[in-house]
C-alpha cells in the first residue's frame, strides 16, 4: 500500500455520503495512502427510501444487471472497474447470488460487508451525522477541504439548497428534480420500412385528416411552417400507427404491469413527465392528443396522416441511439419490451436502457461542472454517483472510484488523465461533459461511444465495440498510474 500522504485525525478530504458512490470514492482514496472524512446522515436521519443503517445501502434491486462485458455496455464497464480495483465491485462479487448472466447480490451481505470494510480502515474516518451545508461558516469541519458531495438522488433538502446556492438557479445550471426516463432503443434494430425520418410539418403542407378517412395527401412544394430547432430533418425517426394498431397498444398500456412506487416516490409526478399509461388512463384519445399526436405528419407508406405516431430522437451525435419521445414509463421490464414492441417498426427493438420514473436529484453537469467534476463557481467541491447525471448502481460507484483515482492523484502532485472515450467509463464520462439541450441522466451503453470507423454486421458489433474499449483501456492503463 502507498505510504500515507496525511493523518485519518487531519484528512484533506471529506466526503459526503455512504451510498456507493462514497464509499468507492473513499475506500480509492484509502487504497492511494489519502485519509479522509465520510459522513454519513445514517442513522441520525434516515431518508424516506432508506430503513438500515449500513453503508451502501441498496434501495430499488440486488441487481447490478448484466456481467457480459461483451455484448453489454455495463457489462464491460465492471470488468474496467474490476481492473481499477473497485472495492465496490469486490465486495458485489463476492456476496453475489445466482442470477444467470447478470451479477446479483446478497443485500444484506452487501451493505454489511462494504460498511466493515469502510469502518476497518484506518484512513478513513466515518463521522454519522448529516451535512446540511457546503459553507464553511455552517460546516466548520469542511473549511480548508476538498470535498466530494455522494448524496445520491434523495440528497437531504438542506443540502440540495446549499448546493443550489453555489451553482445558481438558472434552468441552464441549477438542479433538477429529474423525474422521468423514456426507454432507449438502438439505431439498428429499428425497421426502417415502417418507421421514417422527418420533422412535424417538414415535407408536406397542412395535415390532411386522420387516417382512417383520408384522401391521399397532396404534396406541398414548400413546408408551410419551419420545424422547432430539436425536430429539424433527421433528428427524429417516426413510427406511424393506424387506430387498429394504436388501440392494441392503448389496451395493452393499461393492462401491463407496473413497478409499485415507493412512499417518498408517489408526489414527484409532475404533470410534463407523467408515465405514459397514467396519460393513457385519462381516456383513450389523451396520448393521441399528446406525446402520440400525428399533427403534421403523412406516413409514406399511405400518403395519409397517420392515427397516432411515436417520436423517436436522437441520443448522440452518431444516431445510433434513439429515445422514445414521451414514453416514460413505470412499467416493468418485461412489459415495456412487450408493449413497445407493439409499436409499429419497433417490433425487433434492442433496448439500450428500460424506462423509469422515479425522483433524481441531479445537476446539469455539462454546464456547472469542469471536467473534474467538481464545480465550476467552486472548484474545490466535486460531485460523485447519481448526484451528477449518471444512472445506476454500477455507474454511481464507477463515478466514486474515477473520483477517488484522480483525488488520490493529485494528493501526490500527478495529474490523471480521464479514460478514452470509446471506453466505458471515458463514455460516461463524456456523457456529463456534453451539451445538450435538455440533459438527461444515463446508465452505461454502448450508444455513448463513438462509432467504429468500419462496418460490422449487426451481430459481431458489440463485441468490435468491446474488444476496440479493451485495446484503449489497457493503452489508457499503460501510460498511467492509478494506484
Amino acid at each position: 500500500m502507498p505510504p500515507r500522504i496525511d493523518a485519518p485525525s487531519a484528512p484533506r478530504i471529506a466526503v459526503v455520503g455512504g451510498g456507493l458512490a462514497g464509499c468507492e470514492c473513499a475506500l480509492t482514496l484509502a487504497r492511494a495512502g489519502v485519509a479522509c472524512v465520510l459522513y454519513e446522515q445514517k442513522p441520525t436521519i434516515f431518508s424516506p427510501a432508506h430503513a438500515s443503517p449500513l453503508l451502501g445501502e441498496l434501495v430499488c434491486s440486488n441487481s447490478f444487471r448484466s456481467n457480459d462485458a461483451e455484448t453489454s455496455g455495463v457489462g464491460l464497464l465492471k470488468q474496467e472497474m474490476r481492473d481499477l480495483g473497485s472495492a465496490v465491485m469486490a465486495v458485489a462479487d463476492a456476496v453475489s447470488v445466482p442470477a444467470g448472466k447478470a451479477l446479483a447480490v446478497d443485500r444484506e451481505r452487501f451493505a454489511a460487508e462494504l460498511t466493515c470494510r469502510i469502518e476497518a480502515e484506518p484512513l478513513i474516518r466515518l463521522v454519522r451525522r448529516p451535512v446540511n451545508s457546503l459553507d464553511p461558516a455552517e460546516e466548520p469541519e469542511l473549511a480548508g477541504r476538498t470535498v466530494v458531495v455522494a448524496a445520491g438522488p434523495l440528497a437531504s433538502e438542506a443540502l440540495v439548497a446549499s448546493l443550489r446556492k453555489h451553482i445558481g438557479d438558472e434552468a441552464d445550471a441549477g438542479l433538477y428534480f429529474y423525474d422521468a426516463i423514456a426507454p432507449i432503443v438502438s439505431a439498428e434494430s429499428v425497421d426502417m420500412g415502417v418507421a421514417f425520418r422527418g420533422s412535424r410539418y417538414g415535407n408536406d403542407g397542412p395535415p390532411p385528416p386522420y387516417a382512417d378517412d383520408a384522401p391521399l395527401a397532396t404534396p406541398a412544394p414548400a413546408a408551410v411552417s419551419a420545424p422547432a430547432p430539436d425536430e429539424q430533418m433527421g433528428d427524429y425517426l417516426n413510427c406511424p400507427m393506424t387506430r387498429p394498431e394504436y388501440e392494441a397498444f392503448y389496451q395493452a398500456l393499461l393492462a401491463a404491469d407496473k413497478v409499485p412506487a415507493h412512499d417518498f416516490e408517489r408526489e414527484i409526478h409532475f404533470e410534463g413527465c407523467m408515465p405514459i399509461e397514467t396519460l393513457a388512463e385519462r381516456g383513450e384519445r389523451t396520448l393521441t392528443f399528446g406525446p402520440l399526436k400525428p399533427v403534421g405528419f403523412t406516413d409514406p407508406r399511405t400518403g395519409r396522416r397517420p392515427y397516432a405516431l411515436v417520436q423517436l430522437r436522437a441520443e448522440n451525435a452518431a444516431r445510433s441511439a434513439y429515445n422514445l419521445v414521451g414514453c416514460q414509463t413505470k412499467m416493468t421490464y418485461a412489459a415495456q419490451a412487450r408493449v413497445f414492441r407493439l409499436i409499429p417498426g419497433l417490433e425487433r427493438a434492442e433496448f439500450l436502457r428500460f424506462g423509469s420514473v422515479h425522483r433524481n436529484t441531479y445537476v446539469n453537469a455539462p454546464t456547472c461542472l469542469n471536467i473534474d467534476l467538481s464545480l465550476k463557481s467552486r472548484p474545490t467541491v466535486h460531485l460523485a454517483g447519481q448526484i451528477t447525471g449518471v444512472e445506476g448502481y454500477v455507474e454511481s460507484a464507477a463515478c466514486g472510484l474515477w473520483l477517488g483515482l484522480l483525488l488520490g492523484g493529485r494528493a501526490r502532485n500527478a495529474e490523471l488523465a480521464p479514460p478514452p472515450p470509446d471506453t466505458a467509463l471515458g463514455a460516461l464520462l463524456r456523457h456529463l461533459r456534453t451539451p445538450a439541450k435538455h440533459f438527461q441522466p444515463s446508465n452505461v451503453h454502448f450508444g455513448l461511444m463513438p462509432e467504429l470507423e468500419e462496418k460490422y454486421p449487426k451481430k459481431s458489433r458489440k463485441a468490435a465495440l468491446a474488444a476496440r474499449a479493451r485495446r484503449s483501456f489497457a493503452a489508457w492503463r499503460g501510460k498511467t498510474t492509478t494506484h
